[in-house]
């Protein structure tokens, strides 16, 4: 087994940096540089109030039973992220209804519908024949492989999800905060909180094709958790979750480019390098003050 000492890597960049300046002349490598700016900023957004509200794991979940979505569309030989945008919304909706309405803990349903979805998954992937490329896209993403139609819909749901959060950022804050405050002030919270839920879903959706089902969860709550570290008041959280999304998403780009990783694993290993050295940071200045 041989390995790569610094000079060596450090030459291997150099060298294929010159392939990376050509490969950005693709049409494919610019849509996939602009749908991980779009995914990075709609990670970071939806990812700020993930994080704060605990949704994590719901997250998690949701990109998990995305995998019944993706096998029903290879089974029935229709698009897989034409029935996968539909089942991950059903899916969000459907789980926070049981949530609402069982007196169980939600980490409880969560675990009960994500282990219920994967088992279904796995049985309906057991039963597809012949080639199975797109599973495995979905499973581990490519983001070089998204189109025109993704970057569409990509910027709907970015829109869709500005529009929502931004335009009721006090509520939303609220909300965040203290639920039992916010109803009673008024506010329609189950209304804002389904409706999180479905824009929630459709970014693990969109986001499914860049990253795979098994890191889609990173995607969101990495960038946020970073950001969170950087800063205590909320709108600077915001603004830096969504800075730490699109830049982290663009550097691992370039990074899968020079060193001829995949994709999707790339993005998210930058952005864990990202949080760690900003923990590390957080840490020795607080030593040091």
């Amino acid at each position: 087994m041989s390995f790569y000492d610094p000079c060596q890597l450090i030459g291997l960049a150099v060298t294929n940096s010159y392939d990376l300046v050509e490969l950005l002349q693709f049409p494919f490598m610019q849509r996939a540089i602009a749908g991980a700016v779009l995914m990075g900023i709609l990670g970071g957004l939806l990812g700020s109030f993930v994080t704060l509200r605990q949704l994590s794991f719901f997250s998690h979940a949701v990109g998990h039973a995305a995998l019944v979505g993706v096998a029903l569309g290879v089974l029935l030989q229709v698009n897989p992220t034409g029935m996968l945008l539909p089942f991950t919304l059903l899916f969000g909706v459907v789980v926070l209804y049981f949530i609402d309405k069982t007196d169980l803990a939600s980490d409880s349903i969560l675990s009960i519908v994500l282990s219920g979805a994967l088992a279904i998954g796995v049985i309906l992937t057991s039963l597809i024949k012949g080639y199975r490329g797109n599973l495995m896209a979905v499973l581990f993403g490519d983001i070089l492989a998204i189109d025109a139609t993704d970057l569409i819909l990509t910027l709907l749901v970015l829109i869709g999800s500005s529009i929502f959060l931004l335009s009721t950022l006090r509520q939303q804050i609220l909300l965040t905060l203290n639920s039992d405050v916010a109803q009673v002030q008024g506010i329609p919270v189950q209304l804002y909180r389904y409706g999180f839920v479905v824009l929630l879903s459709l970014a693990v959706a969109v986001a499914i094709k860049a990253v795979g089902v098994l890191l889609v969860n990173a995607f969101l709550v990495i960038p946020a958790s970073t950001a969170k570290l950087m800063s205590h008041h909320f709108r600077h959280f915001l603004i830096m979750s969504v800075i730490v999304g699109s830049t982290s998403s663009i550097a691992g780009i370039i990074v899968s480019g020079l060193f001829n990783l995949a994709s999707g694993p790339s993005i998210v290993l930058v952005q864990f390098l990202l949080f760690i050295a900003v923990f590390i940071g957080v840490k020795l200045k607080l030593k040091t003050a």
